[in-house]
């Protein structure tokens, strides 16, 4: 029997060690786990979002009519609003709040309405397609913010809380964990750096809060995988640090300006590091430097292995490629290099990408919605003639495609192509197609049908 006993309190001892380990939460006064305190301090600072936007073109023919208009009291220009997704304040003091590029594409008038009920007109400070971030502006008193959290020091398993607007329900609190990191692949922007995650985000969440248990910010909610857009457990966050390095090119230029340094890269692999000499079990391994570059000019090499930049450990190419595309043209960073077994830092500074074109531009059926020039090229990868994409607008063929403004199109089918005309006759030939775009630092493919 004392053998019994003693068993049985030692059960209970690993079940409360294991307990305590994998639900590290506050406690209520009855002593049971509860997120409520974070939650109490972190919502306000969650807002949602609505914005005027112009009705679809399949409306009646009849709401055309500005009588009809009038009579049903619709607005006179045909526009509706829609409640499109959720932001949060990052800045109490200036009124910046974060939210996505397609909470607000489009928009003709946003309105923000905090958790208090207070409403109030925004103004876009700017935007950026390529990561899916928007940087809002409102003017208001009283605000909470959000801290920002470490994006790079998550880990798979990490407790985190999505927060938001789902389905114009209000505000909504959803918990998980981190179920990936630097998820891509998913064709949704240009550069994709995910953080997964089984919290439920659904559509009206974009925009949104994705917090750690410290209450801080470490993700933007963005997108879902899921039948008929329900949520299945996967959902992606855009992590803060690219966030709010984004952010802080939008505060300063009003857009992002992306540079360029001048490589090709590819994951570290075992077989890799080994065939290189190099211990590292993670890193980006440098497959080409181009000649003139800035990467050239500071002696990096191929098979050189980069292994962290400005002090950010990275563990993949995706991870460097996006960390790259939110650098501003002019800064200087510090990569910490691995060749064969001795360890060198570089640094290097962030090229501009400059095409010069005579303004105007063209349009052809092949890729309609976008704004096509003739450029010449100062960056070597594009040296000579291209042609330069001035504006794309959304839901047409070439956004979908996934061109986008400042994409230098090089090439048709691995051929050179330096006029629009030469662009269009290559696109008539039958079959299917690839464009070669130059956008930033990468070399895309991008597939025409």
């Amino acid at each position: 029997m004392r053998l019994l006993i003693t068993f049985a309190w030692l059960l209970a001892a690993v079940f409360s060690v294991s307990a305590n380990a994998s639900l590290p939460l506050p406690q209520s006064q009855d002593g049971l786990p509860t997120l409520a305190p974070i939650l109490r301090k972190v919502t306000p600072a969650v807002v949602n979002i609505s914005v005027l936007q112009q009705s679809p073109e399949e409306e009646n023919p009849l709401l055309s009519d500005p009588f009809f208009r009038r009579f049903f009291g619709l607005p006179d220009d045909g526009s509706r609003r829609v409640a499109a997704g959720s932001g949060v304040v990052v800045d109490a003091k200036h009124g910046y709040i974060l939210t996505n590029h397609h909470v607000i594409q489009d928009a003709k008038e946003i309105v923000v309405t905090l958790k208090d009920n207070r409403r109030f007109p925004a103004r876009l400070v700017g935007s950026d397609a390529g990561t899916d971030i928007a940087l809002l502006k409102i003017n208001a008193t009283g605000l909470t913010q959000l801290p920002f959290g470490d994006s790079d020091a998550l880990q798979v398993g990490d407790f985190v809380i999505a927060i938001g607007n789902p389905f114009g329900l209000g505000q909504t609190a959803t918990s998980g964990i981190v179920s990936a990191l630097g998820r891509s692949g998913l064709n949704i922007e240009g550069y994709e750096n995910f953080i997964q995650t089984d919290a439920s985000i659904n559509p009206g969440n974009s925009g949104g809060a994705l917090v750690d248990l410290r209450g801080r910010l470490v993700g933007i909610n963005t997108a879902i995988i899921g039948p008929s857009g329900g949520n299945v457990g996967i959902g992606f966050a855009v992590p803060s640090d690219m966030a709010r390095a984004v952010m802080r090119q939008l505060i300063r230029y009003g857009e992002v300006r992306r540079g360029r340094l001048g490589i090709t890269m590819q994951d570290l692999t075992p077989k890799l590091a080994r065939a290189l000499g190099v211990s590292a079990r993670a890193g980006v391994v440098i497959t080409q430097v181009q000649a003139g570059s800035p990467a050239a000019r500071v002696g990096l090499r191929e098979g050189d292995v980069v292994v962290s930049l400005d002090g950010h450990p990275m563990r993949n190419a995706v991870q460097m490629r996006a960390r790259l595309a939110v650098t501003p043209a002019g800064d200087t960073v510090e990569l910490r290099v691995l060749r064969g077994s001795s360890e060198r830092t570089i640094r290097v500074r962030i090229a501009e990408i400059s095409a010069r074109h005579a303004g105007g531009g063209e349009t052809i059926p092949e890729l309609a919605g976008a704004t096509l020039a003739v450029a010449k090229s100062e960056d070597t990868q594009t040296a000579e003639r291209a042609v330069l994409v001035t504006a794309v607008r959304a839901d047409t063929r070439a956004f979908q495609y996934g061109l986008r403004p400042g994409d230098i199109i090089v090439g048709v089918d691995r051929q050179r192509v330096r006029s629009v005309a030469a662009m269009a006759k290559a696109l008539r030939a039958p079959g299917h197609h690839a464009l070669n775009v130059v956008r930033g630092d990468f070399l895309l493919t991008i597939a025409i049908h």
